[in-house]
């Protein structure tokens, strides 16, 4: 497990430790602490011009040349603000795109133009956003407050979450529901703003900080959570209609037994797709939970699936794609190795996945091969990308939303 590369990212619950845990993770920080102040104290040679920067320990790999074979363009982009040290995806609906920023900013954005339908400023900093109906649009502002606005872009409702959320608001079947960092998963009326149910579930002492989503399918919430759990949802009561495990803990402290699922559930035709970090990768029936398949698999991104394909990109930045319906490996393609990828998205006959750096790869949904690569404004892309109409939607953490369209 790369842990130097986690530690800013981890939640901790040391309620539910073990002295012992306790002990082994203190040590475990005041170890990185101290290699912190060791290689603070090496920061001496920068003063020095003639001092050599060391290499980073696992860079980003080199663009590989290619003849393209897929015609990509810019079919617009228009800023909508950083997403800061939070992960802002958009969502569509209804022929419109809702975005959602840092600052407070919230946009509807026609999604074959790109032109602005209206932007306001929620009143506060933003650290989750945007789920919509066409109806109604939420966000999450700072110390668990969501947010409701209508279409047009007026404030219906504010309530409060028991704690800070991270991920997007799910919005459907006249529900707002939202999950905190504690655990707690809260169905609210998308009209008035009433709580309708509430579920809770055992908040693991130790995750990432990610944002595990929520997808409404039919008259079913499924909810990624933090310790591996895929979990279906009744919408009318938030009643369990089955969890299984996705995420497999193991180790002897809790650093090592980190599962969590990441990225968005994806529900396409009967099944219901997740990964998790540390665990497995696998789909499942909609309906009962009963396991299609499942791999050994890390990932902290998430997944895209289409109706052959379910395509991952695994921690080391290794892109695969297995069989939607047995779970066999179809390829591999490991020529983006730690450049940081964000979720893949199918799109027509290519599979799009975003990059650290800002660019957009595209490879064969058939055999992995490059055959477009287009660029962005430079930052990372994080957000799960999304296909709205005959648009590829990304939105970086910069603050630009693109639209990439295929010739």
């Amino acid at each position: 497990m790369r842990l130097a590369a986690h530690l800013p990212k981890l939640r901790l619950n040391y309620k539910q430790m073990s002295k012992g845990e306790k002990m082994r993770i203190a040590a475990k920080l005041a170890s990185a602490g101290l290699m912190v102040v060791l290689a603070g104290c090496s920061t001496l040679s920068s003063l020095n011009p003639f001092a050599s920067k060391p290499a980073p320990r696992n860079p980003p790999a080199q663009l590989v040349d290619f003849k393209p074979t897929m015609a990509i363009r810019s079919a617009w982009s228009t800023p909508v603000g950083s997403a800061g040290r939070f992960v802002f995806s958009p969502a569509a609906a209804n022929g419109s795109l809702f975005a959602a920023a840092a600052d407070g900013s919230v946009m509807r954005i026609e999604a074959a133009s790109g032109q602005s339908a209206w932007r306001i400023n929620a009143g506060m900093p933003l650290t989750a956003g945007v789920g919509s109906d066409g109806n109604t649009v939420a966000v999450v502002g700072e110390k668990g407050m969501v947010l409701a606005f209508d279409g047009a872009g007026k404030l219906r409702w504010k309530a409060q979450a028991s704690s800070e959320v991270l991920s997007a608001p799910a919005v459907g079947e006249g529900l707002v529901i939202v999950r905190s960092m504690d655990n707690r998963i809260v169905a609210f009326d998308a009209d008035s703003g009433t709580r309708r149910w509430a579920v809770q579930r055992t908040a693991p002492p130790l995750t990432l900080r990610t944002a595990p989503g929520i997808a409404i399918a039919g008259t079913t919430a499924f909810v990624a959570l933090p310790g591996g759990k895929l979990l279906a949802l009744a919408l009318t009561n938030g009643g369990p209609r089955w969890e299984v495990a996705v995420g497999d803990p193991r180790g002897a402290t809790e650093l090592e037994r980190i599962a969590d699922v990441s990225g968005m559930p994806v529900v396409i035709g009967g099944d219901v797709c997740a990964v998790a970090y540390q665990g497995r990768i696998g789909c499942v029936d909609a309906v009962t939970g009963a396991s299609r398949w499942a791999r050994k698999f890390s990932s902290e991104v998430g997944l895209g699936a289409d109706e052959r394909f379910v395509f991952a990109a695994d921690e080391r930045g290794v892109l695969n794609a297995f069989m939607r319906d047995t779970g066999v490996s179809v390829w591999r393609n490991k020529e983006l190795a730690n450049r940081r990828l964000s979720a893949p998205v199918s799109f027509g006959r290519a599979v799009a996945v975003g990059d650290g750096q800002g660019y957009i790869h595209f490879l064969s949904r058939e055999d992995g091969a490059f055959i477009a690569r287009a660029g962005t404004d430079g930052s990372s892309i994080v957000a799960a990308p999304l296909v709205t109409g005959a648009n590829l939607i990304f939105q970086t953490q910069a603050g630009t939303v693109v639209a990439l369209a295929a010739d």
